[in-house]
This record gives C-alpha cells, structure tokens and sequence, in this order.
C-alpha cells in the first residue's frame, strides 16, 4: 500500500570552512551527532517507529559505507543499516529521493536520510604508477568519460556565463545578496553544534558589490567567477527523517510531491538542473509562478542566474536566506541541506506553501525536489 512520504525534524552542523574549525573530524563525527539528534526529535515527538535504514550521500569519503558507520557511531544498534549514495553535489538530495520512493512504496516506514562531506579529511589518492613512474595523485574523478567534455567546475561555470551573457557585475550583485543574507539570519533553531562550532563558519557580513569587485577571477585571467561570487570548498551533514504522513501525523512536516534527476551538456553542468526542474514541474502539474521558495546549490552565482533565467524563475524567491555563496558548499551533504533550509524557512509561521530544491552536478545532470508545507 502506497503512503505519502513527508519529512522531519530536519537538522544540521554549522558548515565549516575546510581545515578550520572540522579540520580533524571525519564523515562519521559530523554524520553521527546529526544523526542521533534527529532520532532524539522524532522520540520526542512520540515518533517511536524502528529505524528501518539510513542513507547518506557522500562524495569524497574514505569509502567503507560512511552512513552505516555514522549510524552505528549514532548508536542506533547493530540492527539498523546504512547505505551510502553518489550523485556528486546532489548526493544528499538523491539520498532523501531513494528514501522518500522507499516509504512511498510501503516497504519501509522511517528511514534517516541526508548527506555528510568532510573535505579536510578525505583520502588523498594516487593512480597506479605506469612502467615504473610515480604514482600521480589523483585530484578528481572523471565527470565524463573520453569523447564527452570534462571541465572542471570553476572552468564550466566561467563558460556558462561567457555562452549565456552573465556579466561579472550581475554575478557580483548576486553574491553580495547571498552574503547580506545569510549575515543577517539566525539559523541556531536547525543546527547541530559540534564541538566548539555552532554557527557556519563562512558567512561574512559587510561582503558589498564593491568589495567583490575587487576579487581576482579564480579561473582564468579572463574568467569571472571569484571566491566572493561562487561557494567554498566546506565540511558538514545534514540529516531529515523520512517517514509516512500518517506515522508523523501532528508533528511539522513538509510532504514532498515529488523528485526527478535528469542528464544535460557535460560541457555545461551548471544546467542540469533546468531539465530536472521541468520533468518535476510537468510531472506534478506545478508551475514555476506558484513556487513560494527556491533553493537551489549556489556553486556559483553564474550557475544560479543561468538556470532562473532559463526557467523565467523569480530572483527574490530563490534562496531568501542565502546560500552556498556565503555558507559553503558540502558537496555530499548539499542537497540535504537545501532541505534543511526549506524546511526552516517553509514552517515557520506565514512561510510559503510550496519549495523546490535542485542541485547541478558534475558531468552535466541535475535533481530536484517539490515539497509543501503540511496543514
């Protein structure tokens, strides 16, 4: 028997800057103290199903299967397993989507899903040395193999605005809304202190148009994305709970409509999320105008400006509290963050009634996620 799937008690870590304050912290102590709080929660609120599986995206990690080593870290007992997910930056999100199938379908009942990335952390790898040289260290994976374009991101979002006109300034100005932003919320209510950290430790006030004006290109003399206008390499996890409308009945939940993922230009990755956004939007019969909220992975202002003017979003209602730009960018705990911060946003008193949340990804594919605030 079908059932609707909804999620709670959405929590996360403050996002740290990578070899700060997480330096020495692995996947298992970010993921675990989430993990453990989002299980308090839902006791709290009389929630005491058994906790059928956690799932957790993760891109960079020691491998191992991080979520079931955070859950058992977590202390949920022998009995309950974990999996753990890649879709690169939209990782956290897909994590979330597989749950969300899972409880729709009637299998499974409660399952905690999110995302967890510790780049101070992870593993630096070699490749196999060749006829006897030096192993290389190996930086990146491939987001594409031989015959399709493989940029790096920075590259890839430089040429996305060069093809589509975003000029410096706009990306600028939207980054300096990012930082005004995120400087002027409170987002203490949805984070999980660890340690001595208990609020991100990225966000900047005081970052104007004029003083992004001033950063160098980071990619390419003639580029233009900057520190200032893209998001920081970061460390962090998020973890919501994936239940049925009916378990969490009384309790503040956001009911997701629906997910979709969808491929796009390698050459262009910042694009992925426009088809995955339109297959949603079709599938559910929502229109672009009736979205209340939009949280979409700022990488880079080029990325977010690209895919609201392909879609015709409305620019005030995308990020509202800033994003990644001036909060950093976990890649395997991203997308569950963006559901952290629509569900922060979306049940509070007044929020909006419907969010989406969408992720580009390395490669050129895209997710993305509709919610709505149940009554």
């Amino acid at each position: 028997m079908n059932s609707v799937p909804v999620l709670v008690a959405p929590r996360r870590t403050p996002i740290g800057n990578a070899g700060h304050g997480f330096a020495a912290l692995t996947t298992t102590d970010l993921a675990a103290p989430v993990l453990r709080e989002v299980l308090s929660t839902l006791r709290g609120a009389g929630i005491d199903a058994e906790v059928d599986d956690v799932v957790l995206g993760n891109c960079l990690g020691p491998g191992g299967d991080p979520a079931r080593i955070a859950a058992l870290a977590a202390g949920f007992g022998v009995q309950v397993p974990g999996v753990t997910v890649d879709r690169q930056c939209g990782s956290g999100l897909d994590a979330v989507m597989q749950a969300a199938l899972r409880v729709r379908s009637g299998a499974d009942e409660l399952i905690l899903a999110g995302g967890v990335e510790s780049a101070s952390t992870a593993p630096w790898r070699c490749w196999p040395p060749v006829a006897g040289a030096e192993p290389v260290r190996y930086t990146r994976a491939p987001f594409a193999p031989q015959g399709f374009p493989d940029p790096d991101m920075g590259v890839a979002a430089d040429d996305l605005a060069r093809v589509r006109g975003i000029s410096r300034e706009r990306q600028d100005a939207y980054a300096a809304r990012s930082h005004t932003l995120a400087a002027a919320a409170d987002f203490a209510a949805e984070i999980v202190p660890i340690g001595e950290v208990r609020r991100d430790e990225r966000i900047r006030p005081g970052m104007t148009e004029a003083r992004l004006a001033r950063l160098r290109p980071s990619f390419g003399a003639d580029g233009t994305a900057t520190a200032g206008n893209s998001c920081g390499i970061s460390d962090g996890a998020a973890v919501v709970a994936v239940t049925s409308e009916s378990l969490a009945a009384g309790v503040p939940a956001l009911r997701i409509l629906g997910s979709a993922v969808a491929g796009s230009d390698p050459a262009y990755p910042g694009l992925g999320p426009v088809p995955a956004i339109r297959k949603l939007l079709r599938r559910t019969g929502i229109d672009a105008a009736e979205l209340g909220i939009v949280e979409i992975t700022e990488a880079f202002a080029s990325v977010v400006l690209a895919v609201s003017d392909e879609l015709g979003l409305d620019e005030s209602k995308i990020c509202p509290q800033g994003g990644a730009i001036a909060m950093g960018h976990p890649w395997g705990a991203s997308g569950a963050i963006l559901l952290v911060r629509l569900a922060s946003q979306m049940l509070r008193e007044g929020g909006p009634a419907l969010g989406l949340a969408a992720c580009a990804i390395g490669g050129g594919q895209g997710i993305a996620m509709l919610v709505e605030r149940v009554s």
